[in-house]
């Protein structure tokens, strides 16, 4: 087999003439993946709740040429169809979806924990995130292949003392997205999840505020995540340098879980 060229291997991270549709994208996490897909060529349909920011967050990416915004609620169908349609109404496609929307507004143990606040949590955290990937397939995914990334959490993948409800909701993430990437595969739809550590954003503040370098000092490179160290991972997930892979879990932690127990 021949060595790949430098045009090729670039090509395999170019999202040129493709459009993605990324939730919970007006800050942090979502606005990074973002970023790094406009970077590479992409058009993009950001969506969350608060109409102000997300124009911001298409101001910062290059304005409407590149980037349109759709305010909701994620556990809004109606929503959900609505930036589905607006990204193959404006850009003509619907290549790649990234389901970042994430709540968590419950800390404790689960045997304290209020049930219709768990409920929330699961209904937003995954059922929405299920629908918006339904929506997608019957709009475009299904018909045309593309690419799905979930952001999952490192909470989903072990116990997690306070946050024990958001991890049960990113643990079912994680296996969602092992059975889509199963389903889907045979229609050339690849789906694979994130799961990152501490990342320093607004959302996260609670568990790293005040005690930044404690809390750094448990990961062995020695810092916390930043939005960009996931903008980046995701990108390469989405892209068609990752044309085998599918139905994984990519873990973001600086090495924590890696350590083991102390």
């Amino acid at each position: 087999m021949p060595p790949v060229t430098e045009a090729a291997r670039t090509d395999l991270f170019s999202f040129a003439g493709r459009t993605a549709l990324v939730t919970g994208a007006s800050r942090g996490i979502g606005l990074a993946i973002a970023r790094s897909l406009v970077d590479r060529g992409a058009r993009v349909v950001l969506t969350a709740r608060k109409p102000e920011a997300l124009a911001e967050a298409v101001e910062s990416l290059g304005g409407p040429e590149v980037a349109v915004a759709v305010a909701g609620n994620a556990g809004d169908a109606e929503h959900r169809a609505e930036a589905v349609r607006t990204a193959v109404e404006t850009f003509g496609s619907l290549d790649h979806l990234v389901g970042n929307v994430g709540i968590n507004p419950v800390y404790g143990p689960l045997v304290d924990a209020p049930l219709d606040a768990f409920r929330k949590i699961l209904d937003t955290n995954v059922v929405s995130t299920l629908g918006l990937v339904q929506e997608a397939h019957r709009a475009w995914l299904g018909e045309h292949g593309g690419s799905v990334l979930i952001v999952a959490s490192v909470a989903g993948l072990k116990s997690s003392q306070g946050i024990a409800a958001y991890g049960v909701s990113k643990a079912a993430l994680v296996n969602l997205t092992t059975q889509l990437a199963v389903e889907l595969g045979p229609q050339r739809i690849r789906v694979n999840a994130v799961a990152p550590a501490v990342v320093k954003t607004k959302f996260a503040e609670a568990l790293f505020e005040g005690r930044e370098d404690a809390v750094s000092r448990q990961y062995p490179v020695g810092r916390l995540g930043v939005p960009e160290d996931i903008g980046e991972a995701g990108a390469y997930l989405l892209s068609d340098a990752a044309g085998w892979v599918t139905g994984q879990t990519l873990v973001l932690d600086g090495g924590a879980l890696s350590q083991g127990p102390i």
